[in-house]
Parts: C-alpha cells; sequence; structure tokens
C-alpha cells in the first residue's frame, strides 16, 4: 500500500515537470511546426493545448513562394497562451524582431556595421528597418552634407552603424553619416599619402567663401586661400574663381594628421617681387590704379601682383588729418612717385603729392620774407592765429607777433574765426611746411622809434607819472615810452630816497643802465647819474682828497662859467 502510494505521488511530480518544461512560457520566441495552411494563415503547434493562426505575410518571401508547408518547422513569437477564443496568441514578426535584437546587441558591442533600408520618413528624420527591427535614422546622421531629396536612398539595403540600443524602451538609433565618415576618412588617407608638397594637381572649384576656395582633388578637398590665388590683391575669390571649374593648383603644405591641405595658384606663376628694385628704381614716377583705400593711406596697383601704399601724409601738401577717401578714390588712375622699394618686406611706399606743384615753394616764391599778405582767420588758438592764404597754404601768427604795446593774449581777443586780416611775412620753411607771419610789423615798432639813438648810460629827461613806495614811474620825453625808477635809485645820499619828495609832473634827469631792445625794458637811475657827474667834475677841477666837496667844486666852476653840461658826462 505504501509503495503503491509512492509511486502515485512519483507519477504525478513527473507529470507536472513535464507540463512545466514543455509548456512555453509567454514572452519567449519558441520553435513550432506548420500542422495546416487555410487560406493567408498557417495554424502552428508549439506543444501548448492548442494551436495557433499566424497570417503567411509575416514570413516574408517565403510565405507568398509557397516554400512554407505542413510539416515545416518555424519560429514564433509567444504572444499569450489562450485567448479568449481558446487559441494560442503567436507572431511571426515579434519573433523576427527578438532574433534581430540578440543579434543586434552582439553587433552594437563589436561597434559593427548592420545592413537596413530606409522605408518611411517621420519627424526628425527617418525609420530603418534592420531585418525586422526597426531604428530610428535622424535627419542630421543621413548624409556628411546636407540632403534635400532623400528618394534615392530609400528601400535599398544599406550600412548603418548603430549609434545607440534602448531594448526596455525599443529604441534604436543609428547612422549613415558614420559609416561614410569613416570610408571616407580611409579614401582621405590613401589620398593624403599619395600628395607631396610642391605638387601641381588639377582639382574641382566645390564651394567659395569670403576667404578662400574649397577644391576637390579627387576625393579630399584643399583649401586655396584668398591669398594664394594670385599676386594681385583679389578682394573676393569670386573675382577668379567659379564653382565648377577646373584648376590647376599647386599642393603647398600637407598635414598628415588632419589631414588638411593648403592650395596655392598664384605659386605656378613668377614671383613679381624678385625684380622688384630694377623695375622701380626710386624717385621714379608711374601711374597706377586705386584698388584700395584705409584709414592711413590708399594702395595703387602698379602691376598685377604688385601694389604700392600712399601713407595719408604722402596725399597732399596742404591737407592734413583728412582721410583718404577724400582725396582720392577707388579705381582712379594716379600718378606716383616711388619712395622707398623694400623687396623683402614685399613693400613699395609711394608718394603722390610728389607728382604736384609743391605749394610752399611757390608761396616762398611769390611771397619773399617782408611781403604784405591778406587773409581769413581760420582758427584760433591759444597760441597765435592761423590764416588761409593762396594756394590753401595757411600762415601762422604767433602771440607775441600781434602787438608792439599789449601782451598776446590781450591782442589775441581782438580776432575771430572768419575776419579778414593784413600779415607781414617773417618767414617760409619750406621744409617744415610752415609759414610765419606778424600783423604787428605792418607798422613800426613805437619802441624802436622812441629809443632811436638811445644806449646804456645815455642821460634821459622824464616826466613823474606816478609816484608809490617802491619808486616812482616816469615817462621818457619826446616819446611814449614808460621807465621805472627804484627807490635806492633815485638818489646818492640815503636820505633822499624818498619817492614821496617827488610829485606827478616834475621833471627829473636820468641816466639809462639798462637798455634791452628784445624785451623792450628801460631802466633808469637818478643816483648813477649824480655818481658819474661826481666823477666828471672832480676829474676835471680837483680831488677829493683835498677837502673840497662836490658843492665847493662845482660851485668854483660856476663862477668861471666852465661847469660841465649834462650832455659831456661822461659814463
Amino acid at each position: 500500500m505504501t509503495d503503491t502510494a509512492v509511486s502515485m505521488e512519483d507519477f504525478e511530480a513527473l507529470l507536472f515537470e513535464s507540463f512545466e518544461v514543455n509548456e512555453p512560457a509567454e514572452g519567449n520566441v519558441v520553435k513550432g511546426k506548420i500542422v495546416a495552411i487555410e487560406k493567408d494563415l498557417a495554424v502552428i503547434d508549439v506543444g501548448l493545448k492548442t494551436e495557433g493562426r499566424v497570417p503567411l505575410k509575416e514570413f516574408g518571401a517565403a510565405g507568398r513562394d509557397g516554400t512554407l508547408v505542413v510539416g515545416s518547422e518555424v519560429e514564433v513569437y509567444v504572444d499569450r497562451v489562450e485567448n479568449a477564443m481558446g487559441e494560442a496568441v503567436l507572431s511571426r514578426e515579434k519573433a523576427r524582431r527578438e532574433e534581430s535584437w540578440v543579434r543586434l546587441e552582439e553587433l552594437f558591442e563589436k561597434n559593427t556595421r548592420v545592413d537596413g533600408i530606409i522605408f518611411n520618413q517621420v519627424k526628425g528624420g527617418f525609420t530603418v528597418d534592420l531585418d525586422g527591427a526597426t531604428a530610428f535614422l535622424p535627419r542630421s546622421q543621413v548624409d556628411i552634407r546636407p540632403i534635400r531629396d532623400i528618394a534615392p536612398l530609400m528601400n535599398i539595403s544599406q550600412p548603418f552603424q548603430i549609434l545607440k540600443m534602448d531594448k526596455r524602451r525599443g529604441n534604436i538609433v543609428v547612422s549613415r553619416r558614420a559609416v561614410l565618415e569613416e570610408s571616407r576618412a580611409e579614401q582621405r588617407s590613401e589620398i593624403v599619402g599619395k600628395l607631396e608638397e610642391g605638387q601641381v594637381v588639377d582639382g574641382v572649384v566645390k564651394n567659395i567663401t569670403d576667404y578662400g576656395a574649397f577644391v576637390d582633388l579627387g576625393g579630399i578637398d584643399g583649401l586655396l586661400h584668398v591669398t594664394d590665388i594670385a599676386w594681385r590683391r583679389v578682394n573676393h575669390p569670386s573675382e577668379v574663381l567659379t564653382i565648377g571649374e577646373t584648376i590647376k593648383v599647386q599642393i603647398i603644405r600637407v598635414n598628415m594628421e588632419t589631414h588638411r591641405i593648403s592650395l596655392g595658384m598664384k605659386q605656378l606663376e613668377a614671383d613679381p617681387w624678385e625684380t622688384i628694385g630694377e623695375k622701380y628704381p626710386l624717385d621714379s614716377r608711374f601711374t597706377g590704379r586705386i584698388t584700395n583705400i584705409t584709414d592711413y593711406g590708399a594702395f595703387v596697383e602698379l602691376e598685377p601682383g604688385i601694389e604700392g601704399l600712399i601713407h595719408v601724409s604722402e596725399m597732399s601738401w596742404t591737407k592734413k588729418n583728412v582721410h583718404p577717401g577724400k582725396i582720392v578714390s577707388t579705381s582712379q588712375e594716379v600718378e606716383v612717385k616711388v619712395l622707398e622699394v623694400d623687396p623683402e618686406k614685399r613693400r613699395i611706399s609711394l608718394g603722390l603729392k610728389q607728382c604736384l606743384d609743391n605749394p610752399w615753394e611757390a608761396f616762398a616764391a611769390r611771397f619773399p620774407q617782408g611781403t604784405e599778405v591778406e587773409g581769413e582767420v581760420k582758427n584760433k588758438t591759444e597760441f597765435g592765429l592761423f590764416i588761409g592764404l593762396e594756394d590753401d597754404v595757411d600762415g601762422m601768427v604767433h602771440l607775441s607777433d600781434l602787438d608792439w604795446n599789449r601782451q598776446g593774449e590781450e591782442a589775441l581777443e581782438d580776432y575771430n574765426r572768419g575776419d579778414m586780416v593784413k600779415a607781414v611775412v617773417l618767414d617760409v620753411d619750406i621744409d617744415k611746411e610752415r609759414v610765419s607771419l606778424g600783423i604787428k610789423q605792418l607798422s613800426n615798432d613805437p619802441f624802436t622809434e622812441a629809443t632811436d639813438g638811445m644806449r646804456k648810460g645815455s642821460i634821459v629827461t622824464c616826466a613823474v607819472t606816478q609816484v608809490n613806495d617802491g619808486g616812482i614811474e616816469v615817462q621818457i620825453a619826446d616819446g611814449d615810452q614808460i621807465a621805472f625808477i627804484k627807490r635806492n635809485d633815485l638818489s646818492r645820499e640815503r636820505s633822499e630816497q624818498r619817492p614821496e619828495r617827488f610829485a606827478v609832473g616834475d621833471k627829473v634827469d636820468a641816466r639809462v643802465i639798462q637798455f634791452d631792445k628784445k624785451t623792450r625794458r628801460i631802466t633808469l637811475s637818478i643816483k648813477a647819474l649824480e655818481i658819474a657827474e661826481e666823477k666828471e667834475a672832480v676829474a676835471q677841477y680837483g680831488s677829493t682828497d683835498s677837502g673840497a666837496s662836490l658843492g665847493d667844486i662845482l660851485g668854483a666852476a660856476l663862477k668861471k662859467g666852465d661847469a660841465p653840461a649834462k650832455g659831456d658826462i661822461a659814463e
């Protein structure tokens, strides 16, 4: 009894174990056998209690060409073991997708390319069939450059690179561009390896930018910089090149690491700067065309590939601090003079004004020193006036040359811009381009007239005009010159050195002890006159050693009638 009971328990356990092993779980891919084909459906037994039905179209070509027959083994995906009708829910498409995911994950880990077909366009990109699994191809990953028409790439098998996989979300992101870039890199390495610096090759202009042009050398692009197109100035590459044009270029530089290639066209022609010194000797004159104008000057094309610079300071004799664009214009033909040639720095300095008459030389010839001229006050500064003269020449009147008697700052207030004034040419400096003028020189110097014949030691008669504690102010007779006699020069005697003993209008004689025409100053002294008179009297009439005073000597001389006159006293 006991043995029988044990045997029954073992049988049940084995039976349940058999069911668990043979019964496929939902969500797995299992093998099944086609037991019948009904119209467009294949009836498949996967070892469940009931069969399942799968549309023949899910088997692809095998379902259309009759390859599938009763008894054929196929792999399907178990969606549900039993539906409401008691049938198993199977899917060949999901089985294929599961197979693809497993295979794609292996390829993704190995970074291996996969084949796929672009079959639909969606927002932001396209969908790709990877043998049952659907992947997303972003628009930016279609090609190396943007493609307007995707039609030629649709519905054809081509390689892709898997960028991202997320099985939980069912997302796969692929790239066609990565495959192209890898192939292109291999191709570029092969082409670059065959190129050498100095080699001359043919290329096709693919693209033109502001800074140059990209040239296709047969699978790899090189840059032809705008400065290497021609020896002459090229403002924009489109002036010389057109897209699609085949041109000859020279390999200038090749970077094996970055695969960047620098090209040149002008290197295929002789460098015009090699014989520049012989062709353009100093001080020679040539005609050229203005090609470019800057703040500091203008460039002149003397011949194709050769340009010289006219600095703004060499443009005009008279126009200073003016933008070059106000003197010359682009494309204008001008005559220039060669001022300097530097073949190493590839520079030619030109002069425009040197080909024109120097107005300073002409002015100096027409208006020599001492000539009277007339002009308009162009500017008024703290140091004088600028007067506009003929031929755009300006002359300057310094403050010191405005008035004989008044300070320059005071005299400057009499003039305003636009006033017409007369002046005398004092000096013309052709090298420094300066004309010095004077207004006060239009009349004689009153100081010179008033002091004509006066010198140091002269004796003058003055009239007192003002008395103060420091001395007296006097006006020299027969003139307007004012002088000052200091307190200690009022008398030889200290007791008489009192300014208050003089009154305005008093006449006094004094001796000139300082006379400076440059500073226009006259210094007088009564004391010096008295000392000189004493020396003269002593020399003529006696000696101070005898005990006679100056008064005694002069008194005796007066009685005899031969006292010295004022003008006869020696220095």
